[in-house]
């Protein structure tokens, strides 16, 4: 990979020049979320980048959008398609690179470089995208069938309908939050006595409070209602990605799921992380995901087998001591079906979708009781005790529990990554 100009790039920062990942900050000298890049430590303010004599001579794609970058959010941006992204980053790759074409706009203009390269944590973030609707699915084959397995045996543990289509629900796109935003612990109603007959439900705060990891992944060019999207195109629909917390009120979620799905028990909070890798620069990590064994309907058939990433996952977990536990590794490579798969079911009989919508992978989990991406599969459905650092132990979360994910992929020095996507739990608020 090419090397760059920028200063104390590391060999193991996810946002290496063969990143090139997209976000929305504000910084004190324009507390105005507006549009950025981040390289190593640094963010590469957009916005000032636009100002520029040059900028659309460097950027012909952009020419006739040149306050794009002025946004509260990445909406106009990613609408303009997979082409134009693909242009804008290579450009920018080239604007960074010690071997620059344009060394006058950036590395040698010490005046710009002072100003638009922000070193990050100088800068807040916001959420990338103006998300409009949210759907969750369930393709992390191992979640599915050690949960299944937990709850209804191995031999029932899947659904009849699993193999045959991405199971999936619509969540709630008012309660997905950047990274770094507080999650308070959320009541419901819950049974405390899960023996007693009749069932006789308490309003209380969750009494166990779960992560869980997944890949989310940003729609950018929408499809016209009533038309689908061919599995074959989808690529061409997607944004970027980021990762997600889609924490989890096991107690309220079991007592109100049946008939119609997970509600309460989900809607209070999804964290994702702020920066948005492209669709391109996940491309050379593409793999095999989990072989599905059942004939597939035509409109889901890919005809390609590498259809994932395989990018390396982990979850960290702070307690309020301080202490910090890995308590996951884990891969991408691990769905059963692909987000193209995904796009194509959702918009199978002429559902909209639109630009930054945001659909979540479901759970991601291994083989391994390490490679679990909820705490509901480490501690066995509650009934085991996961051993932290400290001698700490948890089932589910407490107050003050920190979680933190992290995803990357790549050798060092050209390293493809997401940052991290946190959350602190905080106590319930009085009803």
């Amino acid at each position: 990979m090419v090397s760059t100009w920028v200063p104390d790039v590391s060999p193991d920062t996810p946002f290496s020049l063969a990143n090139i990942p997209f976000g929305i900050i504000s910084s004190p000298a324009d507390p105005a979320p507006h549009a950025a890049i981040a390289i190593g430590v640094y963010a590469l303010d957009l916005k000032l980048l636009s100002a520029h004599p040059s900028f659309a001579d460097i950027f012909p794609v952009l020419r006739d959008h040149v306050g794009i970058f002025s946004k509260p959010t990445l909406n106009e941006f990613a609408a303009l398609g997979r082409l134009v992204h693909r242009e804008v980053r290579r450009a920018i790759q080239d604007l960074l690179s010690a071997e620059t074409s344009h060394p006058e706009v950036l590395k040698d203009n010490a005046a710009l470089r002072e100003t638009a390269l922000l070193h990050r944590r100088t800068v807040k973030m916001h959420l990338p995208m103006s998300i409009g609707d949210y759907t969750d699915f369930y393709a992390g084959f191992h979640h599915a069938y050690a949960v299944g397995a937990m709850f209804r045996g191995p031999q029932t543990a899947l659904q009849p309908n699993y193999t045959h289509l991405p199971v999936g629900y619509h969540g709630r796109s008012s309660s997905i939050v950047v990274s770094g935003t507080p999650i308070t612990r959320p009541h419901g109603q819950i049974i405390i006595d899960p023996t007693a007959e009749p069932k006789q439900p308490t309003t209380a705060p969750t009494r166990r409070l779960d992560i869980e990891l997944e890949l989310g992944c940003f729609i950018a060019t929408p499809n016209k209602m009533g038309t689908s999207i061919k599995v074959t195109d989808a690529d061409d629909h997607i944004f970027g990605y980021v990762l997600l917390n889609d924490w989890s009120a096991r107690d309220i979620q079991t007592w109100e799921y049946v008939p119609l799905g997970p509600f309460n028990g989900k809607n209070f909070a999804t964290t994702i992380s702020p920066w948005v890798v492209l669709a391109d620069a996940l491309e050379p990590f593409r793999t095999r995901g989990i072989d599905n064994w059942t004939p597939l309907q035509g409109y889901l058939n890919e005809g390609k087998e590498e259809s994932v990433f395989d990018i390396e996952l982990s979850i960290d977990l702070h307690t309020p001591q301080g202490d910090a536990t890995t308590i996951c590794t884990t891969s991408s490579k691990y769905l059963i079906w692909s987000f193209p798969q995904m796009i194509a079911h959702h918009s199978l009989g002429g559902c909209p979708m639109r630009t930054g919508d945001l659909l979540g992978s479901g759970t991601i989990s291994g083989p391994s009781m390490r490679e679990k991406g909820s705490l509901l599969e480490l501690s066995e459905g509650g009934k085991k005790d996961i051993m932290l650092y400290g001698m700490d132990v948890r089932r589910f979360l407490k107050d003050g529990d920190a979680v933190i994910i992290r995803g990357t992929c790549g050798s060092p020095g050209a390293r493809v990554g997401f940052g991290e996507c946190v959350g602190r739990i905080l106590g319930a608020a009085p009803l």
